[in-house]
């Protein structure tokens, strides 16, 4: 696995660090190095700018079953971690290949590749114990600490490579009649980037020992087999060939210390933690624990072992992740061929999903029926079969099938969400009304979740709330990475003259949050990208 540090964050967090050990030098002592590059709230800013990056880019999975299911594993191992105080957000990635990766402020990211390669949810909870190790042994700020004293010498190479690089594409320009200085630059800012990876690599490297033997306590006080780190790593191993998501494993897990001796020491951790006397797993953190985010609950019982959840989620990661629909009903027609093939129940739920997004309500449907009959209440079952329902145009049995959700899960994200967005759908200011009802609850615990900004901006607009759906929208640009577009649509909201003094205050007020990210980056030379508008 690995420690993630973006070049151009990376930069913008080093700048706001340097800022803060200028105005406030007397830091406490924490007994690191490490401590003193960047302060708690720093440290957060980042890791949350970092998400918002990715999310620019596209690369991030956000879905609301795959996030509470991934919410739930992650706040257990974190719960039962050295450090339960710390703060972590966990997050899904599209990528295929077999990653995660650790980064400031407790941000953790899986590939979806690595969840579809995983036999059982202990192997999943293994990687993901493993990165929890890289933060609370503080293993990501001693990155941070190396990338501060490389970043200068690396990036005034690049700014000379580059120099070079257009001089010489303007050349070949001039000869061939065309432009070529645009892919030289990139040349060289990818090879810049690389060198600075490389570095990190290198310096973590003495950090995977202790990230395993921290991480394999965590994973069995959390109640999960000890084995599952041991296991996954074989399977990295044997992946070399490709793995069953049907990619190559990266370059950099092939170059990673993914050895027989380290899959054997764990082997070894994990028959000694088997030895001792077993210690009660934990207990799930309630509703009134600081670690989890408001209206999330684990329940209160003592947890061993994986959730049913896994098969579930696995499947509907393999269709999310896929290049497109086609690519995942051919992948479920592979998986159906193979010698000795018999699809499981979470299989045939992939491939009704794939159906689904495919355009195929109608064999959805059917597949969905027939698992109800053997997994009666499954929510994710029952959620797909109300999609099914909007998808195939029959909005009032899709109605009564989503009231049934809400009114059994009145707190489930995921219910509340695929409700409100099937009422967009509709396009009518009914719907409109009705999906802004359906989405108030969340309201107070969603000031960060880009779905929710998104789905009640689209809800605001068709009720004819057109401050609210702006402020929403708005919203939505800067939590997907792009925080001019935002205060460039708080500046043209703010300029209508049928606000009132409430309304105003509060774009107001998130524009002075706002402006000092933006004044960063153009201080930093990080220049906004042009992207569509959120409105869909």
């Amino acid at each position: 696995m690995r420690i993630l540090l973006p070049v151009a964050a990376l930069s913008l967090a080093l700048s706001l660090a340097c800022s803060a050990r200028a105005q406030n030098t007397a830091l406490p002592d924490i007994g690191s190095s490490a401590g003193e590059v960047i302060d708690p709230g720093l440290e957060a800013r980042y890791g949350a700018y970092t998400l918002y990056e990715l999310r620019r880019l596209g690369l991030v999975l956000d879905d609301p079953l795959i996030d509470g299911w991934l919410q739930s594993m992650g706040y257990r191992l974190a719960a039962a971690s050295d450090t339960p105080r710390q703060p972590f957000t966990f997050f899904m990635m599209r990528d295929r290949q077999i990653n995660a990766f650790a980064t400031l402020g407790g941000y953790i990211g899986v590939n979806a590749g690595l969840v579809v390669t995983a036999e059982t949810e202990d192997e999943v909870a293994g990687v993901l114990s493993h990165e929890i190790a890289h933060v609370t042994q503080r293993h990501v700020l001693r990155a941070v600490e190396r990338a501060q004293k490389d970043q200068v010498p690396i990036l005034l190479a690049m700014l000379g490579a580059i120099a070079l690089s257009q001089a010489a594409g303007s050349d070949t320009a001039r000869a061939s009649g065309g432009s070529q200085s645009g892919d030289a630059t990139a040349a060289a800012i990818t090879g810049a980037m690389a060198l600075m990876q490389q570095r990190q690599i290198d310096y973590t490297r003495s950090n995977e020992s202790e990230a395993d033997r921290v991480g394999i306590q965590t994973l069995a006080r959390a109640g999960y087999a000890p084995d599952g780190m041991a296991d996954f790593f074989e399977r990295m191993q044997r992946s070399n060939r490709g793995n069953s998501g049907g990619y190559q494993l990266p370059e950099y897990l092939r170059s990673h210390p993914v050895t027989t001796t380290r899959i054997s020491e764990t082997r070894q951790r994990a028959r000694a933690l088997g030895e001792k006397p077993a210690a009660a797993p934990v207990r799930a953190p309630g509703r009134s624990s600081l670690l989890l985010p408001e209206g999330f609950s684990l329940g209160d019982a003592a947890l061993r072992g994986g959730s049913d959840a896994f098969p579930w989620a696995r499947e509907r990661l393999r269709v999310f992740s896929a290049d497109n629909p086609a690519a995942a009903l051919r992948e479920y027609r592979a998986l159906a061929a193979a010698p000795g093939a018999q699809a499981t129940d979470a299989e045939r739920y992939g491939l009704a999903l794939a159906q689904l997004r495919g355009g195929y309500p109608a064999e959805a449907e059917a597949t969905l029926e027939a698992l109800l009959k053997r997994h009666p209440g499954q929510l994710w079952l029952e959620l797909a079969q109300a999609e099914a329902a909007s998808v195939g145009g029959r909005h009032a049995l899709a109605a009564e099938r989503f009231e049934i959700l809400v009114s059994r899960h009145p707190d489930n994200r995921a219910v509340r969400l695929a409700y409100a967005e099937a009422l967009g759908k509709q396009a009518t200011a009914a719907s409109g009304r009705r999906a802004q009802a359906v989405l108030r609850p969340l309201m107070a615990s969603s000031g960060d979740d880009p779905l929710f900004q998104r789905t009640f901006a689209r809800a605001s607009e068709l009720a004819g709330d057109t401050i609210r759906a702006g402020e929403a929208y708005a919203e939505t640009a800067y939590l997907n990475g792009r925080a001019v577009d935002a205060l460039n649509q708080l500046d043209a909201l703010k300029r209508r003259d049928d606000l009132d003094y409430y309304q105003r205050a509060r774009i107001e007020a998130r524009m002075a949050a706002i402006t000092p990210v933006v004044l960063e980056m153009e201080r930093q030379g990080i220049r906004p990208e042009q992207q569509r508008p959120d409105r869909q």
